[in-house]
């Protein structure tokens, strides 16, 4: 399409000097206007767009030209029409030398507006008028005289003529311009329409001089109105009539068609369709304007003072001022109507990148090169798109090919573009308007909304239309962010500090720089707000493998080859999101004998990916797609960092199929390389550097790193982390036996042959040892289980063997024993390392311990013990381990605790024999037990002794002592209430009613210790507890333990029947109980006394006595006292001295002489 462009004339007669010929030869030029039958109201807004001044220098009329400029504007004035030929022929004027300024229409206004150096020249004058400020004003005639100046200049054969001369080359090789019908402005419209092919300098200087002047109105472009006026009309963007808008102010009619356009490729609501052809001049007038700024006049004048401002230095020319105000487009101080106006040219672009200069110019010649050119056969909204452009050059940088630095350059910046503002994106904004106005309405700015929007996708903020999903993903495509961060503005910004000091290594731009940020996820050089775009990134950058550059040019020869995948700027409606990788990272690990793996470099960068996956179940679209669900059943409540693949893999029976198997093919490929696991491999960094770095550091794991943590975790360098990952390994190891790699590579042919149907890892090593078994004692030449695989099958049947060791350590030899006691007391230290009980209790401990430490994990299932939600398999284990501990209070790190001054103190006699070969069987604690009865323990070991007595109440083997001495007469006198599935303390009740029956004196003192300790507190006697519950809460609630009975025993309380007959058989037994078993010191007897149902009756006679004696000792006191006195009254008697009285004399040292009797 050509566009004719009427280049107006002036009037020669002056405003208000005119007489009627005159005036009736103005009338006449619009025929010729009118004439022109394409002139289309659609220039509109280039009213007032000439160069500026400083741009025009080197044109015609403007200060010091270049020779050949002066050549062509020496023939710009000779072609200039004579007022005269415009006016009367009665008004005689001069031929030459006529000026703008000096006519009596605009001379006020050129004296007020336009600089005086710029008076000589018409030129001058006019872009000055055009170019002022919207807000000034100039007269009506004025406009009139420009408008006729301009138009005599495009249709007059003279300054046709010029165009003749100084583009003599140019129009032999433009055919179609020199066919041109002369005299109705087509002839410039063809040279501004092929401007780019021209190479004449003096051509292309006369070309952009008109063409400025031809921007200055839309009805000056021949054809526009034809196009457009339907459209205008309707819109209501302009007036085509003389009069009723600004002559030279047709920028805002442009800027409302080129609007309106916009909200119809976004199919917003009440939009006009706007006709094909309409579009066409639209789109070719943003084109035409691409180079200059001044030339969309709308936005010229809208961001006149934001040029000002940010874009002072920048030159004009090759859309440099454009880009400039792109860059600026979010700064503080942009003026919002210039922001408006910037992002419609930019919304044109995406639908056109031609209306971009400096990328069409820069990537010409590699679109041409890489068949990116526009196609005929495709229709013109498809092959126009700045998307398919960006698609199609980054799909040549992908595959290595040569792209001109210029054209990256600018492929930059406008991926940047995209990047920072979504709204240019017309899918986004049509599919993703709903997500938008609910979760982010006001973040507009420095890509914002991108984000916002593509966290909602990942899921943190709510669900996401597909349509919506789609747009997002075709959007990070086009920008490609992962080739370069900086794109992405947001991202950048967030994540500056981290790398700088985290990633500072590495080039600047480089792709690295994202797995460099992955690898600090969740570490402390991460901040919070780089996390959080990152992860929102990496969401749609994991959902297709072409948008990892690194990966994508390490293995596309390998996915061409394994997995048949389209080009990179191509899509397969059969190749859904994460296939292709899938694919990869299936032939990643396959053996050599198995065949088609991958390469070297390939295989690595795989590895990379699935480390950064690990971090994120979100950032697998495989696993979360198939497990959505599973996730909001199970998992819920796990947020942290790799805990929904954990969830998954701990409810790994729970799940449906196809969540099942995907999280299953994940599991299996962990346990070859574990080192996938990112976050387990950064917190267990301590034990590989020092216990596993020879297999750490080999290319090939199999298993062997997991396998040496496992070896390693007593290690004083295994933290609570590292333990905790390693302990879930080992656990969900044996929900399958292809968790184990070792044990799967070595036995798989024998389980898929000899247990087909089983999968659980325990099941599958019974089976093949049942079968080893067999073979062996049929002494079967060839062993149905394979060499490799017995092998393996040992390594794997030790966890067994060594629960079957701690049940049966009594038959040990001494060296075993200690061995296994040893191993004992560290699990019992810590929990986690307690293989059975973390397996068999996983749910349990979910239920009830969560808030508890992990070295509190025992205690906490043993207060929940009794609970009715407790599982029974979970319940059993609970109690080994409860026998275990009562056998030795070094097995019980809390007992030992809290006892540690009361141990010494009361038991030191049976610490002097202890052996660490040999448990003590439960005598400590039986010492502890009687000092509990004693009431002479701490509170902290009295309350850990009651709960051992609570416990043991209960359940009979929780007691070592009383098992020891009375398994023969609970075998003779209890048999039918050991054998019962629940343990609730019928064994120990059994035995107290049978005491007269018991044979064993060792075992009728462990039934009276337990009488003993009964009467000391009730709640250790579960039988009378029971009974008496009901008047423990009316009458004791507020009596602390130990004290519940005495206050039972009150005779002015009335007791239920049933607990009044019970603790009167409780008394009766008490009194046998002492009545067999006297006291044995002072301490029991005064504690027999205290404990006593007659306390009050012997206390009393007890007093009763203790008067009797000090009266009666009053009495002798007194008695003798008088004697006393009545003997020092009488006379002495007279001395008669012995017969014969030995004597000696004692000199003391002073010279005293005594004489003492013998």
């Amino acid at each position: 399409m050509n566009y004719a462009f009427v280049v107006v004339a002036s009037i020669h007669s002056p405003a208000g000097q005119c007489d009627g010929s005159e005036r009736s030869q103005i009338q006449l030029l619009w025929p010729k206007m009118a004439s022109c039958g394409r002139v289309q109201v659609f220039l509109l807004l280039m009213s007032l767009c000439l160069l500026s001044v400083h741009s025009l220098k080197a044109l015609p009329g403007f200060g010091n030209a270049h020779p050949q400029a002066v050549a062509v504007q020496q023939q710009l004035r000779a072609a200039v029409p004579n007022p005269a030929a415009a006016s009367s022929g009665s008004q005689s004027r001069r031929s030459t030398g006529w000026k703008l300024a000096e006519e009596q229409a605009c001379r006020d206004d050129v004296t007020r507006l336009c600089p005086k150096h710029t008076w000589t020249n018409n030129l001058s004058v006019l872009e000055c008028l055009q170019d002022r400020k919207e807000e000034t004003e100039f007269a009506v005639d004025c406009n009139h005289l420009l408008w006729n100046y301009k138009l005599n200049l495009t249709t007059d054969p003279k300054f046709e003529s010029v165009a003749l001369e100084v583009c003599t080359s140019t129009m032999l090789e433009l055919k179609e311009c020199a066919d041109e019908e002369r005299g109705k402005g087509y002839l410039m419209s063809c040279l501004v329409d092929h401007r780019g092919n021209v190479t004449e300098r003096q051509c292309q200087q006369y070309i952009t001089k008109m063409t400025s002047i031809i921007f200055s109105d839309y009805r000056l472009i021949c054809g526009f109105m034809d196009k457009c006026r339907e459209d205008i009309n309707t819109l209501q963007c302009g007036s085509i009539t003389i009069g009723e808008k600004d002559l030279h102010s047709q920028g805002e009619v442009i800027a409302c068609l080129e609007t309106a356009l916009v909200r119809e490729a976004e199919q917003q609501e009440h939009t006009h369709p706007i006709k094909s052809d309409c579009k066409k001049a639209i789109m070719r007038v943003a084109e035409l304007s691409a180079d200059d700024f001044h030339l969309d006049r709308y936005l010229y004048f809208s961001c006149r003072d934001d040029r000002e401002r940010f874009c002072e230095n920048t030159q004009v020319g090759e859309g440099r001022v454009y880009k400039c105000l792109f860059n600026h487009k979010f700064e503080e101080g942009m003026s919002e109507k210039c922001r408006n106006a910037l992002t419609t040219r930019q919304k044109l672009i995406a639908q056109d990148y031609k209306v971009s200069y400096s990328l069409a110019k820069a990537c010409k010649a590699d679109l041409r090169k890489y068949r990116c050119n526009p196609d005929s056969s495709m229709p013109r909204a498809r092959e126009a798109r700045l998307s398919y452009l960006l698609l199609c050059l980054e799909s040549a940088v992908h595959r290595g090919r040569m792209v001109t630095g210029d054209c990256q350059g600018e492929m930059l910046d406008y991926r940047r573009m995209l990047m920072e503002d979504f709204s240019l994106s017309p899918e986004i904004v049509l599919h993703c308007r709903g997500e938008i106005e609910a979760h982010c309405s006001g973040l507009h700015r420095k890509g914002r909304t991108l984000h916002c929007l593509m966290r909602v996708a990942r899921g943190d903020k709510g669900a996401v239309d597909n349509l919506c999903q789609t747009a997002l993903q075709t959007l990070i495509q086009s920008a490609d962010p992962g080739a370069d961060y900086r794109i992405d503005r947001a991202l950048n910004e967030a994540c500056e500090s981290v790398i700088q000091t985290a990633c500072k290594h590495i080039r600047s731009g480089d792709p690295m720089i994202l797995s460099c940020l992955m690898e600090h996820l969740y570490t402390e050089k991460m901040v919070q707000d780089c996390e959080h775009r990152l992860l929102e990134l990496q969401y749609f950058i994991s959902r297709d493998w072409k948008l990892d550059p690194i990966l994508y040019h390490k293995c596309q020869n390998d996915a061409s080859r394994l997995c048949y995948t389209p080009g990179w700027n191509e899509s397969s409606e059969l190749m859904p999101p994460g296939a292709v990788f899938s694919c990869l990272y299936r032939h990643a690990y396959r053996t050599e004998e198995q065949g088609r793996r991958l390469t070297r470099d390939c295989k690595v960068e795989v590895q990379r990916i699935l480390h950064q996956r690990a971090l994120d179940v979100k950032l697998d679209p495989e696993l979360q797609k198939r497990c959505m669900i599973d996730l909001g059943k199970w998992c819920s409540d796990k947020t942290d960092s790799g805990q929904e693949l954990e969830c998954l893999q701990d409810h790994l029976d729970d799940l449906v199929s196809n969540c099942r198997e995907i999280v299953g093919n994940l599991t299996e490929l962990e346990s070859e390389d574990i080192q996938i696991e990112a976050l387990l491999i950064r917190a267990c960094e301590p034990v590989i550097q020092n216990h596993c770095r020879d297999v750490a550091d080999n290319q090939i794991d199999t298993g062997n790193l997991l396998e040496c943590l496992v070896q390693n975790k007593h290690q004083r360098e295994m933290n609570e982390k590292c333990a905790v990952g390693v302990t879930h390994f080992q656990l969900i190891q044996m929900k399958d036996f292809r968790f184990s790699y070792k044990f799967k590579m070595a036995c798989k042919e024998d389980v898929l042959k000899l247990c087909p149907n089983i999968k659980k890892k325990a099941d599958v090593v019974i089976c093949l040892s049942t079968t080893v078994r067999n073979d062996t004692l049929q002494d079967v030449k060839d062993q149905r289980v394979s060499l490799k695989c017995r092998k393996q099958l040992r390594v794997e049947e030790l966890e067994m063997i060594i629960e079957c060791l701690k049940e049966n350590k009594k038959v040990l030899s001494q060296t075993c024993h200690q061995k296994i006691f040893k191993l004992q007391e560290t699990e019992m230290m810590d929990p986690e390392l307690d293989y059975q009980l973390m397996r068999v209790c996983k749910q349990m401990i979910k239920r009830f311990c969560t808030e508890s430490d992990t070295k509190s994990v025992l205690q906490c299932l043993k207060q929940n013990k009794n609970s009715e939600l407790m599982d029974p398999k979970c319940k059993q284990m609970i109690t080994k381990r409860q026998i275990t501990q009562n056998t030795d209070y070094r097995l019980n790190p809390v007992l030992r605790k809290a006892c540690k001054a009361d141990i010494p103190k009361f038991c030191q006699s049976i610490l002097n024999k202890a052996s660490d070969a040999h448990e003590l069987e439960g005598q400590v604690i039986s010492c502890l037990k009687l000092k509990y009865a004693d009431q002479r323990l701490s509170s902290d070991c009295e309350d850990q002794i009651r709960v051992i007595l609570q416990e043991s109440a209960l359940d009979y083997r929780l007691d070592p002592q009383l098992q020891a001495h009375c398994n023969n007469e609970i075998t003779r006198l209890c048999a039918e209430e050991a054998t019962a599935q629940e343990q609730t303390g019928q064994v120990e009740e059994c035995l107290k009613n049978n005491l007269l029956k018991i044979r064993k004196e060792e075992c009728k003192t462990e039934v009276l210790n337990m009488l003993k300790e009964s009467k000391a507190d009730i709640f250790v006697d579960p039988v009378l507890h029971t009974a008496c519950a009901l008047d423990l809460k009316h009458h004791c609630a507020a009596i602390t333990p130990g004290r519940g009975r005495r206050a039972l025993q009150d005779k002015q309380v009335r007791l239920q029947p049933d607990c009044n007959r019970r603790l009167q058989d409780r008394i009766d037994m008490w009194s046998y109980a002492a009545k067999v078993a006297p006291a044995e010191g002072f301490s029991d007897l005064a504690l027999q006394v205290m404990t006593s149902p007659s306390k009050t009756y012997i206390l009393l006679m007890i007093t009763l006595s203790v008067s009797i004696l000090f009266l009666v000792g009053l009495l002798c006191g007194r008695i003798t006292k008088h004697v006393t006195r009545e003997l020092k009254n009488s006379p002495p008697p007279p001395f008669i001295p012995p017969p014969s009285l030995p004597s000696w004399n004692l000199i003391d040292p002073g010279g005293a002489n005594y004489l003492f009797p013998s």
